[in-house]
């Protein structure tokens, strides 16, 4: 059966974490059944890692912080976790149905596949999202 979407509903998820005014930092969509839906949605960062487990396959939307005391940008980036007991089948299938978050996604500044929790690491996704935002004033003081 092919995915689909619940853009409106997912739209409402994404811009939640696109909104200044909101505490929201990240939002997941996961699968119902044959369709992509909005699934949890928080704060901190930790959290999201826990929603990322071995069993499932799921899309993050995430809001970071960074730059340094001059200058703090945000920028966002969406993560495919595709947890270590999903079957190859739904491994394939996440790459296609990936094209269907990417249609309500649009604006992020790096994209990962995960499947390993290390590369969940904090630091690690900051530190790549530095790397492609361009210009860099840290530095000076390397």
């Amino acid at each position: 059966m092919a995915t689909k979407i619940d853009k409106e509903a997912c739209r409402e998820a994404h811009n939640l974490v696109r909104d200044d005014a909101t505490e929201v930092n990240w939002v997941t969509f996961k699968y119902n059944g044959s369709t992509i839906v909005p699934g949890d949605q928080g704060v901190d960062y930790e959290t999201f890692k826990r929603k990322c487990t071995d069993d499932v396959r799921l899309f993050g939307f995430v809001r970071f912080t960074t730059g340094d005391a001059m200058s703090k940008r945000v920028k966002f980036a969406l993560i495919t976790w595709i947890g270590e007991d999903v079957s190859g089948l739904q491994r394939a299938k996440t790459g296609t149905d990936k094209t269907l978050v990417k249609e309500v996604v649009q604006n992020f500044a790096k994209e990962f596949v995960i499947s390993d929790h290390k590369e969940l690491d904090e630091d690690y996704i900051k530190n790549e999202l530095k790397k492609a935002g361009g210009a860099n004033y840290d530095a000076q003081t390397e």
